[in-house]
């Protein structure tokens, strides 16, 4: 029966890598006008309303720049795991770990109304998701626990902590019966960048400048070459001198810290109160952020912006042709998908072995007997 193999190619295409992110998102445009005309829909009008009606306004750019920034911030921290051959599922808990965690001083001390609330709140946000991704870093260093599975376990124990704090200890008085947190003063709000124009705010600043800090970091720094390199090669890493339960745990601690940062900025910005959902999956979304930016932290601030474009296309096409919301989900699994597809055959070629053909066994000697007269 004949096979297919995957032969690693001696070299891999400069050309190609640089061009293996767009490649992959005309296939994506192309996969969904298949996906349109299925559908019923007109495939034109629905690629306008989801990649170009979103830029044709001012106070849809601002949108675009609320949900890139935490898509951004998280993606930049995942990167760090990934290179590290770390992989962190739990993006999502640890940005809703973060929320919590900034959120406590607004609503535990709400008389404290200062300057300083707001940076407060930003360093207990990011040392909330640090702390919450600590634990499937120890436990992988400590008893070599499957990353994958404690850290996206853990995802679901941080969003029935919100729905429990919201809906008991935090819970709103003057909501009725809506479960939420109050309202955040006006020095737990984040700023916005441009209040005549837009909702904006300083989050896509954090996300533009934690890019920069770790982009530095990983090309410029010993640190990053010891990520790198324990990523890479364990066995070099420790050749060189470097641990690997730090790298495990250093990695780990600047993915959670930067999803807990984009967790209380969500919250102290866009939405202003913890609720019981404060993520549309950006901690999810973030994978596919990271890779299509090529784990590369200035690649992700332009990957940011073109997942965000999805998620507001995806609301467009809603309205524009009636879609659901399962399309949006859609489009970024192709995504995805077709990322990893062209950067499989970029480092590989696809072989087909046909099996060897069979061949009959030997005839056994036949010993003569020879009579004497």
């Amino acid at each position: 029966m004949m096979r297919i193999e995957l032969v690693r190619r001696p070299l891999q295409s400069k050309l190609f890598s640089a061009l293996s992110p767009f490649i992959a998102f005309a296939l994506m445009v192309v996969a969904g006008a298949i996906i349109f005309a299925a559908l019923g829909k007109n495939p034109v009008v629905g690629l306008y309303a989801y990649f170009i009606d979103p830029l044709t306004e001012v106070w849809s750019l601002h949108e675009l720049a609320i949900k890139a920034a935490p898509l951004i911030l998280i993606a930049v921290g995942l990167s760090v795991c990934f290179l590290s051959s770390n992989w962190n599922i739990g993006a999502e808990g640890q940005f809703t770990m973060g929320a919590i965690a900034g959120s406590m001083i607004p609503l535990y001390f709400p008389d404290f109304q200062n300057a300083a609330v707001l940076p407060l709140m930003l360093i207990f946000g990011a040392v909330g998701g640090a702390l919450y991704a600590g634990i499937p870093a120890i436990l992988k260093a400590r008893f070599n626990t499957n990353e994958i599975l404690t850290s996206l376990m853990l995802v679901y124990v941080a969003q029935l902590i919100l729905d429990w704090l919201v809906r008991g200890p935090w819970r709103d008085p003057a909501a009725m019966s809506f479960p939420q947190a109050p309202p955040f003063h006006s020095w737990a709000i984040v700023p916005e960048l441009f209040p005549m124009s837009g909702r904006a705010n300083w989050g896509i600043v954090f996300a533009i400048i934690a890019a920069i800090g770790i982009w530095f970091m990983m090309s410029r720094t010993l640190k990053g070459f010891e990520v790198k390199v324990i990523g890479q090669s364990p066995r070099a890493g420790r050749f060189g001198g470097f641990s690997t339960i730090q790298t495990i745990i250093f990695a780990f601690l600047v993915s959670g810290a930067l999803a807990g940062l984009a967790g209380i900025t969500e919250v102290s910005g866009a939405i202003g109160r913890l609720q019981p959902s404060i993520s549309p999956g950006y901690g999810f979304a973030a994978i596919i952020v990271a890779f299509l930016g090529r784990l590369n932290p200035l690649g992700i601030v332009a990957a940011g912006f073109v997942l965000a474009l999805s998620y507001l296309g995806g609301e467009a096409a809603q309205i524009a042709i009636g879609v659901t919301d399962k399309t949006v989900r859609a489009f970024q699994g192709m995504l995805l998908f077709f990322v990893l597809a062209c950067d499989t055959l970029i480092h590989y070629r696809v072989r087909l072995v046909r099996p060897a053909p069979a061949t009959a066994p030997a005839a056994p000697a036949l010993e003569t007997a020879h009579g004497h007269g």
